[in-house]
């Protein structure tokens, strides 16, 4: 399997845990939810789906209107598939939520998973969340690195450039300082707080604590699948 298409894969579970759904709303969602399928096609999406389907991760079941799939059938036209999450497909969404390793720092991936914190526990937020910032440091300091070697022979458009990535990948260091900062804050502030009639087991729901996000006004945060930042 591909990067590409396992991250795809992990965003369409995460999706079909929220509601099932019928290709066009997967597609759209992909599109408007997820900034980094923008570009992707209905024939990148039916083969993932097939696969899940095979996988026992996903069913098919039909559209629930009865009228619509009366209307198709007088047109000649399928009625439309809807896609349900099954048990299983949980279960593995659940385990890919718990992954850590380095390939959930990359710009792709790492967007897909920020997409769905909301569902991941916070100790795996945390790891996630310096992992990225890590790499973006190492990334930076070889941005540095190679524009002290190549400044004088850059043209003054190259130049700027070569800033305005550097600018880019910083501001998203910042961005995700604030936000391990928040997510450290809520964890202390639950562990020294009073507990409240009722907190114990609000705590143990921690895959949809937020940790406090940041509030940035009217500024917008740093695109993490920003091209610039690569």
């Amino acid at each position: 399997m591909s990067r590409r298409s396992g991250i795809l894969e992990f965003a369409v579970l995460g999706l079909l845990r929220e509601a099932p759904m019928h290709g066009y709303e997967l597609r759209k969602r992909l599109n408007t939810s997820l900034g980094i399928f923008r570009a992707f096609s209905y024939g990148t999406l039916y083969p993932c789906l097939k696969t899940l389907v095979a996988n026992g991760w996903l069913i098919e079941e039909p559209g629930s209107a009865p009228e619509d799939a009366l209307a198709a059938s007088l047109a000649g036209r399928r009625a439309k598939i809807v896609y349900r999450l099954t048990a299983e497909g949980k279960e593995h969404f659940e385990e890919l939520l718990s992954h850590t390793g380095p390939d959930t720092w990359e710009d792709e991936h790492f967007a897909a998973r920020f997409a769905f914190f909301g569902q991941t526990e916070r100790e795996v937020r945390m790891r996630v969340l310096e992992g990225r910032r890590s790499r973006l440091e190492e990334r930076l300091e070889k941005m540095r690195a190679s524009l002290a070697r190549t400044r004088e022979r850059l043209d003054d458009y190259t130049l700027e450039l070569q800033r305005h990535g550097m600018e880019s990948v910083e501001r998203e260091v910042r961005w995700l300082n604030e936000l391990i900062e928040s997510e450290r804050a809520g964890r202390d502030q639950r562990r020294s707080g009073p507990e409240a009639p009722g907190d114990a087991a609000q705590q143990d729901n921690t895959s949809g604590e937020t940790g406090g996000l940041p509030r940035h006004g009217g500024s917008t945060r740093p695109d993490p699948s920003d091209d610039t930042a690569k």
